[in-house]
Order: structure tokens, then C-alpha cells, then sequence
């Protein structure tokens, strides 16, 4: 079967075998590219199929899936944070086979059921979806609270769907003219004045230091964007205004719901947050050129997906 991997010649579509070991075999829908893959590229780590963004259909249902692997038996899996598992654990599609692919293989528990509203071409916004959400409720915004977010990028965007969602005004900070066009169209108001709560999901010095300088004193930062090496906190600024950091890694499980299904739940009571971050579709064969698209944020690109 066809897969996309990392080569020593960039991003490829290549012939594997057929997923084999436990779990329940998915045919592919549709897999999206999110920032963590172009890390990866960038960082020419091989040896496994990319794609932790995906749908795939069991005996015709289709179904999003939840990436992490976790014991389900260590205590943070025992309250819920599957995402900091410390047993046997990892993520689909980072070191371990992905869903860029024609088929893979996954736990039953990692179907996550497409509510009506959501079709499975969309439904692989769910994880970074998850992501944002479970973003939001680190910041544990209070009624009255401004809130804004640092980064047009799908997880920003995907940030300000859920503060809306939740019921928070926020604003957004874009670098790209499109990306503020999708902000608008969800809800984002323009940036003005200080903040109780900022949301950086760009993953960047600059989004950190912009961050910073929109926050109140005593304000509060959540670190949702993804950072390869040292967050670079501005100290002085950060000091005087005795900032909280609270960083937010991928998504879990609270009071018994899974922020998957919640994530599931915001992208079919709103469709147009597909119509508005999904720019780009490829199919599989063209994996390379949809790399090459994602990469360029300024030509328009915010979600490229692949449907193989």
C-alpha cells in the first residue's frame, strides 16, 4: 500500500506493507497536515509513516481518530491526562506508523464517532480541534475575561472557534491577511488594549514576545503552539507583570468525556470552521506538492489535506 514518509530526498509516497499487529484496520478518508509534520520534515526524522490528523472507515463507518497511545493504567491515565501518560505510550503518525497512508492500524479505543453535521472530509480537524479545546480549558477563562489569541495557523484558529464556543470574546493576532479573514469569519474580534488571558499558538519567539506585551499584569499565557528547543520568555516584561505560563499538550479526558468527542462536537455545530481552514485538498500520490504548499503560509495555505 501507498504511505508518506520522510527520505533523504524530502517527503515521499511510498510502497509499504500492510499494517500489521492488534487494533482495528481503517481505510484512510482524508489526513491533514499539521505544523508538527513540517517539523518533522525539517528535521529529517524517518523510518515511520507520517499523519496523526485523520479519518478512516471501519466496515464503511467512518470515524476520527485519536492518536495517543497511552497504559490507561499509570496515574495520569487514571485522572485523565492520557496525554501525559508515563507508561507505554506514544502518538500515531510521530515515530510510529501514521495515517498519511492508504490503511493503518489503530486501538478501538481511538475511534472517535463523526456526530451529524460532521462529514468524514472535515473530520480531520477533530484532533487539532482537540488540541485548541483542551488549550481553552487550561486557560480556565472567567466570565468577563479578555482573551486573545497569538497565531493564524490552524490551531490558533481553531482556538478562537472554541473560546467562542465556550462563550469568550477574543481576539486575534495574524501575521497574514488570509489568516485574519478566517479569524473574522469565526468569530475573532481585532486585537486592542491588555489581556487577562493570551493564548500563543504560534509557536515562535516573536508569538512568546507579543504575548507578553499584550498581557495584563498578573495576566496568564497558555503555551499552546509547539516549541522544538527553549521557550524564549522576554524576562523583564514577564517578571514585572508576574505573568503565569502554563503550557498545553495535545488533549485528554475530563469528568469522563473525551476532548476528542467534545472537538467533534464544536466542528459539526459549526461547519463553516472546515469551510474556513480547509484552503488546500491532494490527493495521496501528490503528498509532496501538498508538503510543499503547507509549508508556504503566506500563498493562502492554513489546512492542506490529503485524501488518498
Amino acid at each position: 500500500m501507498r504511505a508518506v514518509r520522510i527520505t533523504g530526498d524530502g517527503v515521499e509516497v511510498t510502497e509499504v506493507d500492510e499494517p500489521e499487529g492488534s487494533g482495528v484496520m481503517v481505510d484512510v478518508v482524508s489526513s491533514s497536515i499539521c505544523g508538527t509534520d513540517l517539523g518533522l520534515v525539517a528535521a529529517g526524522l524517518s523510518g515511520f509513516t507520517l499523519g496523526h490528523e485523520f479519518v478512516g472507515t471501519v466496515d464503511g463507518v467512518a470515524y476520527a481518530i485519536e492518536p495517543t497511545i497511552y497504559c490507561g493504567s499509570c496515574p495520569e491515565c487514571r485522572v485523565g491526562a492520557t496525554q501525559r501518560c508515563v507508561g507505554e505510550h506514544g502518538n500515531l503518525g510521530i515515530f510510529v506508523d501514521g495515517g498519511l497512508a492508504d490503511r493503518a492500524r489503530v486501538a478501538p479505543t481511538a475511534l472517535v464517532a463523526l456526530p451529524e453535521g460532521l462529514g468524514p472530509l472535515a473530520g480531520c480537524l477533530v484532533e487539532p480541534a482537540a488540541v485548541s479545546w483542551h488549550g481553552l480549558r487550561r486557560a480556565a477563562v472567567e466570565p468577563g475575561e479578555r482573551v486573545v489569541v497569538v497565531g493564524g495557523g490552524s490551531i490558533g484558529l481553531l482556538a478562537v472557534a472554541a473560546a467562542v464556543a465556550m462563550g469568550h470574546p477574543v481576539d486575534l493576532v495574524a501575521r497574514h491577511p488570509h489568516q485574519r479573514a478566517a479569524g473574522e469569519r469565526l468569530g475573532a474580534g481585532t486585537p486592542s488594549g491588555h489581556y487577562d488571558v493570551v493564548i500563543e499558538a504560534a509557536g515562535s519567539a516573536g508569538g512568546v514576545a507579543e504575548g507578553v506585551e499584550l498581557a495584563r499584569p498578573g495576566g496568564r499565557m497558555v503555551l499552546l503552539g509547539v516549541f522544538w528547543d527553549t521557550v524564549p520568555v522576554p524576562g523583564p516584561a514577564s517578571l514585572v507583570k508576574e505573568l503565569t505560563f502554563t503550557p498545553a499538550m495535545a488533549y485528554g479526558r475530563h469528568d469522563g468525556i473525551r476532548e476528542v468527542d467534545e472537538a467533534a462536537a464544536l466542528l459539526a455545530g459549526r461547519p463553516e470552521i472546515a469551510d474556513a481552514l480547509i484552503t488546500h485538498r491532494f490527493s495521496l500520490d501528490d503528498a509532496a506538492e501538498a508538503f510543499r504548499v503547507a509549508t508556504d503560509r503566506s500563498a493562502g495555505a492554513i489546512k492542506v489535506v490529503i485524501e488518498p
